[in-house]
């Protein structure tokens, strides 16, 4: 798509996921086997055509750049756009806000000669197709589009997400932030269009007035002012905000159609290569219902579990129900079930783990 920014935004993200966050930011919590969360969105700004993403972010940001790299894996390691990793200028002091790092970058879009902008967070699993979207944005004439979905995930007890008012031409009316949804409530998806120069105006003003929070002193301070338009999500999108539902999101990709129509129909999804062989299954393994990415070296048993790459289960092992993530290793006799272990983890002999309600969760590189 021509004339479009996607801008990646993980300034605000929330530690939903306790120990996965420790050492990482949201979106680059694992996902799916062989992903990170930020893979879904750059992959939909790459399917949209979008030759120039920027990603913003705040901290824990080293294992997003060395994922994202130079961004060759989304074909954005290019002369003319490409990635842009944009820290805080100042890492010393704290971020106030999105608005201050935004405009601390100013010059990004300034000198960009596109004049539309996507920003997106970076941990939704979806696919979203932003060329449908950017084209129902032009055409309505709207300042600022914002994408929403129905919520159809399970209660939210929490009040995390901000939730659209809508008018019945489909405008936005208003904005509730910091809602616990009910069902088909429509929940802003934090996903945004605007045309560019409007977006640089309104970060300019607001910082000079001292606001910094993007979605209230943007978005939610301008629904009345300007024409905020709406456009309805309707694809499928786990909502991810807590370790339960991080579980369960993993663990829909065990059914067949979902991973046909996500890694299969349309559009790849695309993450960093790594040059590792097939799979290993020893005659003594056992494997049913399962992901298992390659570089995996399979003797034990693996029940309805997803395992990274480079994962080693042992003789004797049994893993179920479980989220096994890279490099790990599972001894010999040892026994897992509804648990999620982290990069590099070993497990040693004969140990028995069982999560309960909330799968049990082990720290990247623990030896248990």
């Amino acid at each position: 798509m021509e004339r479009v920014i996607g801008v990646i935004n993980l300034i605000n993200e929330k530690q939903y996921l306790k120990e996965l966050t420790l050492h990482r930011c949201l979106s680059a919590v694992p996902f799916g086997g062989r992903y990170r969360l930020i893979d879904f969105t750059i992959s939909n700004f790459i399917n949209a055509q979008i030759k120039k993403v920027a990603v913003f972010t705040k901290d824990k940001y080293r294992s997003i750049m060395d994922h994202l790299g130079s961004g060759k894996e989304w074909d954005l390691d290019r002369r003319n756009g490409g990635l842009f990793i944009l820290p805080p200028v100042h890492p010393d002091k704290s971020i106030k806000g999105d608005i201050q790092q935004f405009h601390d970058h100013i010059e990004f879009f300034q000198r960009s000669q596109e004049d539309t902008v996507i920003i997106s967070p970076g941990h939704h699993v979806s696919k979203i197709n932003f060329n449908e979207v950017v084209k129902s944005h032009r055409s309505s004439g709207a300042d600022i589009t914002i994408l929403y979905k129905h919520f159809d995930g399970e209660y939210v007890e929490k009040p995390i997400y901000h939730k659209c008012i809508l008018n019945n031409d489909g405008t936005i009316m208003d904005l509730e932030l910091f809602t616990s949804p009910k069902k088909e409530d429509s929940i802003c998806l934090e996903t945004y269009i605007f045309n560019k120069e409007l977006l640089i105006d309104l970060i300019k003003k607001c910082y000079d007035s001292g606001e910094y929070d993007f979605i209230r002193d943007v978005v939610k301070a301008n629904v009345h002012r300007l024409k905020v338009n709406s456009y309805c999500f309707t694809g499928y999108m786990p909502w991810i905000h807590s370790i339960s539902s991080y579980y369960k999101s993993n663990m829909d990709f065990l059914n067949p159609e979902l991973t046909q129509q996500f890694f299969f129909d349309s559009w790849d999804i695309y993450t960093k290569i790594k040059h590792e062989p097939p799979v290993k299954y020893s005659v003594s393994s056992k494997v049913s219902n399962s992901l298992i990415a390659n570089g995996c070296d399979i003797e034990g048993t693996v029940e309805n579990s997803i395992v990274f790459r480079g994962v080693k289960v042992n003789k004797g092992a049994i893993v179920k129900n479980s989220i096994i993530m890279q490099k790990g290793i599972i001894a010999e006799g040892s026994y897992l079930e509804n648990v999620i272990t982290d990069k590099q983890v070993t497990i040693t002999q004969d140990k028995v783990i069982i999560g309960e309600i909330v799968p049990h969760i082990i720290k990247k590189a623990e030896i248990v």
